[in-house]
């Protein structure tokens, strides 16, 4: 079986790690200068190529060989930003003839410089491992013992994937194991024995990262004070809150000062006393420290301002805002002291009446004319400091009376023609009780027009329609008496023998749709127009 050189296998794995890293590198130093350096991770797992270099290691006096075609996985969990608990298993196939893995576990030390993460761990676990003779035979099974090692490594992160992906070019091992296949069958022979393995290994993968462990944040303290603007007297309430001192158990210590008024301290807090104080702006100071690191100590800062008495304030408003003459209006004041002193108030108006006390009052417009009628709004505390506000209420003249909503055009009785088939066209007596109302309609409304749309049957000439339309048109001029410039003759779409009558009043206006209007010289009437009216 040939193995392959020492030399030659070193060579293979750092050609590797150049063709895994070179790129990346590149592509990372191409990166804008704005790119996000990775941050610690919380969860490392590797995967990748291992291979095992036993030195001297043997067993009745048959070699340990090199194993170069491995694999090996681990999964790193960090404590802290430096360290970590690293559980492994690499495993060797029976190549040349023997096997080889180990499934150990322990710390890792590691120190991020920028994309680049160098570590150092030692583990210790299990070993299975196959005697160097009869290599992995029936009767020479693998057999598990323990193992320790320690070495050195370093990963690159790559830019890629937000950080997630890590190349790790070499990893160099230490490694010792101990097996006990039992003891000799004879003198000389090649059965049981210690297997004792030294060994170096190199191993080169890829490590995909989980997670990430983020810094202590610093120490945060904030103040604050109510009210913020006081008169000389009123009292001052501080409030302390502080965020990042968990880690230590200690109680934090809380300081406090002010540049004016008197302190008083609590646990995060204090109340300042401010009788006394001349008007100006005042800070208050507060301190938080729970040990000696900077993460460990805050300060903040809040202001207060105290003001001098000051006169009252007033607004007036009324509602509604716009009456008729000998209409009402409720006038309404908002006033406050700053000291909330007791107020009085009163109202004047330069027209109309006002009467009322208190905050509201009523103004009467009886006798006024159209106009704008202003109302002025007092108010006086008890040490004679007083103000004013006004506002104003408008007059208006009665609205003229509503306008007459525009006429439109409405459809009266339709008369149907289907009821004397020998005669299709002829204004039956039923018609005629139709028609008769329409005529007094329009007695009724004088300057409106009548649009008679007559209607024919598929089956039937299109003349049908204008002789019914001809012949209502008839009976309205001829018996009832209607002006023929009234009536507006049309034919409309193919329905039924029936017509239909809309009045368009003056001033309407009537889509006349589907409609079409016709000369009646052209239309060849038949038979009598309408019954005739017995005597």
């Amino acid at each position: 079986m040939t193995i392959l050189p020492v030399r030659t296998t070193c060579r293979t794995l750092l050609l590797i790690a150049a063709i895994c890293v070179v790129p990346h590198f590149c592509w990372g130093q191409a990166a804008a200068a704005g790119s996000r350096l990775p941050g610690l991770s919380a969860v490392d797992i590797f995967g990748g190529y291992s291979y095992l270099h036993p030195v001297s290691s043997d067993l009745y006096g048959q070699n340990y060989d090199p194993l170069p075609g491995g694999f090996i996985t681990g999964v790193t969990g960090y404590l802290t930003r430096s360290f970590g608990i690293e559980a492994e298993y690499s495993k060797f196939p029976n190549d040349p003839d023997y096997c080889f893995s180990t499934a150990q576990a322990g710390p890792v030390f590691r120190h991020q410089i920028g994309r680049l993460v160098p570590f150092a761990h030692i583990l210790g676990g299990g070993a299975q491992v196959g005697p160097s003779y009869q290599h992995n035979g029936a009767a020479n099974a693998c057999t598990w013992g323990w193992g320790a090692e320690a070495g050195l490594g370093i990963d690159y992160v790559l830019p890629a994937l937000h950080n997630r992906l890590a190349v790790r070019p070499i990893e160099g091992d230490f490694q010792f194991t101990d097996v006990n296949y039992g003891p000799q069958a004879a003198p000389g022979s090649l059965s049981g024995g210690e297997g004792k393995i030294t060994a170096y290994r190199l191993a080169t993968g890829f490590v995909f990262r989980l997670g990430e462990m983020t810094p202590p944040l610093p120490a945060a303290y904030g103040c604050e004070v109510q009210p913020v603007s006081i008169y000389p007297g009123d009292p001052i309430t501080v409030t302390g809150s502080v965020i990042n001192l968990e880690q230590n158990k200690r109680a934090p210590t809380y300081t406090w000062t002010t540049t004016g008024g008197k302190l008083s301290r609590s646990a995060n807090g204090a109340t300042i006393a401010t009788d006394g104080l001349a008007a100006g702006d005042y800070t208050v100071i507060g301190t938080v420290s729970e040990g000696s690191q900077p993460n460990q100590h805050a300060e903040c800062s809040a202001s207060f301002r105290v003001v001098q008495f000051g006169r009252p304030t007033i607004s007036c408003s009324a509602a509604p805002t716009s009456v008729l003459p000998g209409g009402f209006a409720t006038i309404t004041s908002v006033a406050r002291s700053p000291q909330n002193r007791p107020l009085s108030y009163s109202y004047a108006t330069t027209a109309g009446q006002i009467t009322g006390a208190g905050t509201t009052g009523t103004l009467a417009a009886a006798g006024v004319g159209t106009g704008v009628v202003n109302i002025t709004c007092n108010v006086v505390d008890d040490l004679g400091k007083s103000a004013s506000a006004t506002t104003s209420v408008t007059v208006a003249a009665p609205p003229p009376p509503p306008v007459p909503p525009a006429p439109v055009a409405h459809t009266l009785c339709s008369i149907s023609f289907e009821r004397d088939r020998r005669r299709p066209v002829r204004v039956d007596n039923e018609a005629k009780g139709c028609l008769d109302d329409i005529a007094l309609e329009l007695n009724r409304e004088s300057d409106a027009v009548l649009v008679v749309v007559g209607k024919h049957d598929p089956n039937e000439k299109p003349d049908a329609a204008a002789e019914r339309t001809l012949n209502v048109k008839q009976y309205l001029t001829d018996e009832k008496g209607i002006d023929p410039n009234r009536v507006e003759v049309r034919t409309g779409e193919i329905t039924g023998r029936t017509v239909d009558n809309v009045l368009v009043p003056l001033g309407a206006t009537w889509d006349t749709g589907a409609t079409t209007s016709f000369d009646p010289t052209r239309v060849q009437r038949h038979g009598q127009p309408y019954s005739r009216t017995p005597r």
